[in-house]
């Protein structure tokens, strides 16, 4: 079983219409950024997103924009030095930014910690940042709010910055016991960033993890910023599925990642849509995957 399709906002121009088309489609998340398009995105799909109550949401904090960052300041719940960073886990800030992302999306299903590695150099500091960020976000989850909160990360987990069993224990301890409201991460996943593959492949790894703790997993920048369509040969493609365009073949392999639940595709067009659908309807078992990305490490 393939990895359900979700629409990914990240560069994404015309929001408004990619919105549309993806809900159309069938799509089961929007995923989005208070500092994506310019800190425009937000408004854009807050209509589309009004018309499609079916279709989750999927917001962050941490990054910001410059309008943002002054805005910020100038509530007072972000100093001059974090402001020159450009992201912040700021209990007063994340609080402060996940309202106004309430605000301009009308409602959020999920909101995830972004890139939480940017925030500290060391592991004991990013997990002590991780836990007040979970401290804001399960008030917002206990208030009924928000559905829940994750991480999205683009390092995190690759340079052991953060674990999946080290966020659920956070989250517990947050809560005080068992119940809390973690209840997603969100990593890259391509034929470039293929470890997550190779180990959920194996049984182990982040997205085993997470499943294992009842966490919905998705995959982000599947055809790497679209730098794959140009990189990957036509034999690779032929190798992975005659017929497919580049785009499909490489987000196939993603999708077929065991343990993935939601992968995050960036397209504005029903065809793309359409046909990313009509690859995802087979997925690539164990064993071709194993040899796609056994095909990729030997090239």
């Amino acid at each position: 079983m393939s990895a359900v399709l979700g629409l990914g906002t990240y560069k994404v121009h015309a929001a408004a219409e990619a919105a549309c088309t993806a809900c159309a489609a069938g799509a089961a998340w929007v995923d989005t950024a208070p500092n994506y398009g310019g800190g425009a995105t937000h408004r854009l799909l807050a209509p589309v997103l009004a018309e499609h109550p079916q279709v989750k949401v999927a917001t962050k904090t941490g990054f910001f924009t410059p309008a943002q960052r002054l805005s910020a300041v100038a509530a007072g719940v972000l100093g001059e030095d974090q402001a020159r960073t450009g992201h912040s886990l700021a209990p007063a800030f994340l609080r402060w930014q996940t309202e106004q992302s309430l605000h301009e999306l009308g409602r959020a299903d999920l909101v995830f910690v972004h890139n939480p590695e940017r925030s500290a150099r060391h592991r004991q500091q990013v997990h002590a940042r991780l836990r007040k960020a979970f401290d804001v976000l399960e008030e917002f989850a206990c208030a009924g709010r928000i559905g829940g909160y994750g991480v999205a990360t683009w390092s995190g987990f690759e340079s052991g910055a953060f674990t999946v069993p080290g966020l659920v224990e956070l989250a517990r301890q947050v809560a005080g016991g068992q119940t809390h409201h973690l209840v997603a991460v969100q990593q890259p996943v391509s034929l470039v960033m293929d470890r997550p593959i190779r180990q959920s492949l194996g049984g182990r790894g982040p997205l085993v993890q997470a499943r294992a703790a009842g966490l919905t997993t998705f995959a982000s920048s599947p055809l790497h910023g679209g730098e794959l369509i140009d990189l990957v040969t036509p034999e690779l493609v032929e190798f992975i599925r005659p017929g497919l365009s580049p785009a499909a073949a490489c987000l196939l392999v993603a999708a077929s990642t065991p343990s993935l639940d939601v992968v995050l595709l960036s397209a504005s067009s029903s065809g793309h849509w359409a046909e990313a659908a009509t690859a995802l309807a087979l997925p690539l078992g164990a064993r071709q995957l194993t040899e796609v990305t056994d095909v990729c490490a030997a090239g």
